[in-house]
């Protein structure tokens, strides 16, 4: 009885034994999964992880407010070209004259217009259509043919208009709205996701080699007539100026272009101050790093823009940045490809500093770099159009300055001799606003002006400490 009492307490402590096994194998031995869908062992792992507070979804986007926001300061922008043909026949009086059209955006309540160079390059007449059909005259700031962007003023008050915001925070994947005039239909809005950022498609052209391509990518369908007009998030801001499409048909086929508001933002400012961009360089030539370069050249990293070339006597050299050194980010902000590192580098002028970060021989090192000229200058250049007559250097004024001094146009008496100006009683530092009551923006206005005046005529304007006055001049 015994013996048998002693086999059964054995067999009942084997199959407890074989039982744990089992489960201690299940639980801790790699073999075929617990599960038979990936998509429920992933929804499980979701549920165990950390959740992300900055992670926002909404039930289906909502392009309606930023619709409504922007429109009314997207504007349709007519051009005129002259052939330079002339006819006597009145019949053809506007035979010579052919026309195109795109967008803008207006960024200021007082008339600035951002648009692409290529829709007004070498137009004679510039008009602007507004969202309620108010029609201007526009007049050119400035143009930068290396970034494709211009700046346009018209002579208005309290307009709508579209503010900037930040297009280093837009991600592939993030909603976005292209509002222009496609195929002359005002106020058209498409939408779309962003597909990629700091795309270069090689569009543009500079005779100095200094084109910045960091496009926006996005899903948005955007035609002719949409260039030049607005590229904004959905809370109704600024983020790009829409520039192009990739199409083999001239319409368009899936994707869309446009510059970074960032960018644009600096270059506007350049064109108001200066009416020229102002573009830092750092004096290298680059290429990006890919899996060949890293493997031609020994390097330990596969993102960055390799240099493979320090211009004699640049802001990189005078640094202390060498051949083979590869750069990864500038200002602390990751730069992985050429286009993203122009476009970072483009946001300051010659004179400003920029951190850049680098990598050599398996070491980063970071070193603050003073941005050049291209012609090799720490400052900024100002090209006023003057010229002297009677005695007078008669000069433009920034537009920067006409809008602190509230006016719409005028032109500086810089440099007063002996002549019919001085004798008139004016004085250095006057600004010439009107003559005879036609009002002078500039000196092609006073040239063109002064070219068919003879006798007396009356000046009116006033000086940069704010007296006005008011003039006889003998022509």
């Amino acid at each position: 009885m015994r013996r048998i009492l002693t086999i059964l307490v054995v067999l009942i402590a084997a199959f407890i034994g074989a039982v744990i096994g089992v489960i201690v194998t299940l639980r801790y031995v790699d073999g075929t999964p617990a599960y038979n869908s990936i998509e429920e062992r992933q929804n499980l792992s979701f549920t165990r992880m950390k959740r992300d507070s900055s992670r926002k979804i909404t039930v289906g986007p909502n392009f309606e407010y930023a619709a409504r926001l922007i429109t009314p300061a997207v504007v349709h922008v007519s051009t005129g070209y002259s052939s330079g043909e002339f006819s006597l026949n009145p019949l053809e009086l506007y035979r010579p004259q052919t026309h195109s059209s795109g967008s803008g955006v207006i960024i200021s309540d007082d008339g600035y217009i951002v648009t692409n160079n290529h829709v007004i390059e070498d137009a004679t007449n510039i008009e602007i259509e507004m969202n309620d059909n108010q029609h201007f005259y526009a007049k050119v700031i400035g143009r930068d043919p290396s970034t494709d962007l211009a700046l346009l003023k018209i002579k208005a008050r309290n307009l709508p208009f579209i503010g900037y915001g930040d297009s280093d925070e837009i991600v592939p994947g993030e909603w976005v709205l292209a509002i222009g005039n496609p195929f002359d239909l005002n106020s058209t809005v498409t939408a779309g996701i962003v597909s990629a950022k700091a795309r270069n498609i090689g569009i543009l052209r500079d005779r100095n080699n200094l084109q910045v391509e960091a496009f926006i990518q996005t899903d948005a369908a955007v035609n002719p007539g949409n260039s030049g007009g607005a590229l904004v998030n959905l809370q109704g801001e600024l983020i790009g100026i829409n520039s192009a499409i990739a199409t083999a048909t001239g319409s368009y086929s899936g994707y869309s272009f446009a510059i970074p508001s960032n960018l644009v933002k600096k270059i506007m400012d350049d064109l108001l101050e200066f009416g020229k961009a102002q573009r830092g360089l750092l004096g290298v030539q680059i290429t990006d790093v890919t899996a060949r370069v890293a493997e031609l050249e020994g390097l330990d990293i596969l993102r960055g823009i390799f240099v493979t070339r320090v211009n004699e006597g640049s802001a990189a050299q005078q640094s202390g940045i060498e051949q083979g050194d590869v750069i990864i980010a500038i200002d602390s902000h990751p730069v992985g490809s050429v286009s993203e590192l122009q476009e970072m580098v483009a946001r300051h002028r010659p004179g400003n500093s920029v951190k850049v970060t680098y990598r050599r021989g398996g070491n980063e090192k970071s070193v603050n770099t003073v941005l050049k000229s291209y012609e090799g200058h720490e400052s900024v250049t100002r090209e006023p159009v003057n010229y002297s007559i009677e005695g007078a250097t008669l000069e433009d004024l920034s537009y920067s300055e006409l809008t602190k001094r509230n006016l719409d146009g005028g032109v500086l008496v810089r440099i007063l001799e002996n002549g019919k100006w001085k004798k008139s009683g004016i004085k250095e530092d006057f600004i010439i606003t009107y003559i005879d009551k036609v009002a002078v923006d500039n000196v092609a206005d006073l040239n063109r002006i002064l070219e068919y005046k003879s006798g007396g005529m009356l000046v009116e304007g006033v000086y940069r400490d704010g007296e006005k006055g008011v003039y006889g001049l003998e022509w």
